[in-house]
């Protein structure tokens, strides 16, 4: 019994779907979503999809990449988050919680010109 991966699903039942999509896989609401759950540097992390939505993000996928390249949607990735395959009819849903790192370079961590702090300890008083 695998009870991590139990935990993980949402519960369709009292989870409301956050997307609902027609005839074709809409990538710019998928983006606007994720957008809209990011905050203070997290993400989500995992993209839940149904039966639905699943067939129509291969279809959209397999027209950038080819079929043969999508043909399970196991261990694929979607702006950055893990796709979750689940046993509903139609289903969108963005869940869990990652830390986005940012890069910094000594430049961006030195003080601004001037910086009253900063230029306190850099005076050379004689």
């Amino acid at each position: 019994m695998n009870t991590q991966n139990e935990n993980m699903v949402p519960d369709t039942t009292s989870v409301v779907p956050e997307l609902q999509m027609r005839d074709t896989w809409d990538a710019r609401a998928v983006s606007e979503l994720i957008r809209s759950k990011c905050r203070f540097g997290e993400t989500p992390s995992f993209l839940f999809v149904g039966r639905k939505e699943a067939a129509l993000l291969r279809e959209h996928l397999a027209g950038a990449f080819g079929a043969e390249s999508v043909a399970t949607l196991h261990q694929t990735y979607y702006m950055g988050l893990e796709v979750v395959e689940i046993a509903v009819e139609s289903f969108v849903f963005t869940a869990g919680r990652k830390v986005s790192r940012t890069l910094q370079d000594p430049i961006s961590r030195r003080p601004a010109w001037r910086d009253a702090e900063a230029d306190s300890m850099w005076h050379l008083r004689i």
